[in-house]
């Protein structure tokens, strides 16, 4: 296989989390002997690691995912000049200029959503245009109905993450745009997140008038 097959399997991994030699040789349909084989290459690399997990029946099955090297590989929105940025504001204006500077990032962004979702009446016609504008901006984000009919609306990857590592005010304010651009009938919980260990951000979402 080509290299560039190899940064396929890495978004594979980004996008679905760990994964078996078979998942991965199913996906791209290659023997998994040849999956392990290209993941062997890539753990060498220091882009991928591999763990066993146990199972319900049988011998655990050895899973493999991205390092902290492998996810260092999806862009992180200019990082570095980001934090700079940020952590000047904070000396040069203090904590309340870090929090005004948050909310203006946050209105502007609410008013594009909002101007974005606008022709969207459903609430799951809200959702799927929400997660392409999303992944537009690099969060490859997506949006699930589930059994229960509520959503599972999820991110698989940070673009800002560095930058809310620094200033957590901004993981509070996206939160808080989704819960605005969504509506007050709106009920938006989040169950993963990058910043507590997740791999990923992840947010239930359902009607207000919908039973727990």
């Amino acid at each position: 296989m080509p290299r560039s097959s190899d940064d396929r399997i890495l978004f594979h991994l980004k996008a679905r989390g760990p994964q078996t030699a078979a998942d991965v040789g199913s996906r791209f349909a290659m023997t998994p002997t040849g999956a392990r084989q290209h993941l062997c290459n890539l753990e060498a690399d220091g882009l991928v690691e591999a763990e066993f997990r146990r199972q319900q029946r049988g011998r655990p099955k050895k899973y493999w995912q991205l390092t902290a090297r492998g996810h260092g590989r999806f862009p992180d929105r200019h990082a570095d000049l980001t934090l700079e940025l940020l952590k000047a504001t904070k000396l040069v204006f203090g904590e309340k200029g870090l929090e005004r500077l948050v909310r203006r990032r946050e209105n502007e962004t609410l008013a594009l959503y909002r101007r974005e979702l606008s022709q969207r009446r459903s609430l799951a016609g809200k959702l799927t245009a929400l997660a392409d504008i999303r992944s537009r901006e690099g969060y490859m984000a997506s949006c699930s109905e589930q059994a229960d009919g509520t959503f599972l609306f999820a991110e698989d990857h940070c673009p800002i993450c560095a930058a809310a590592a620094t200033c957590q005010a901004l993981c509070r304010s996206e939160l808080a745009i989704f819960r605005k651009v969504l509506g007050g009938g709106v009920v938006v919980e989040r169950v993963d997140h990058v910043l507590a260990g997740a791999r990923r951000c992840a947010y239930r979402v359902r009607r207000a008038n919908q039973r727990e």
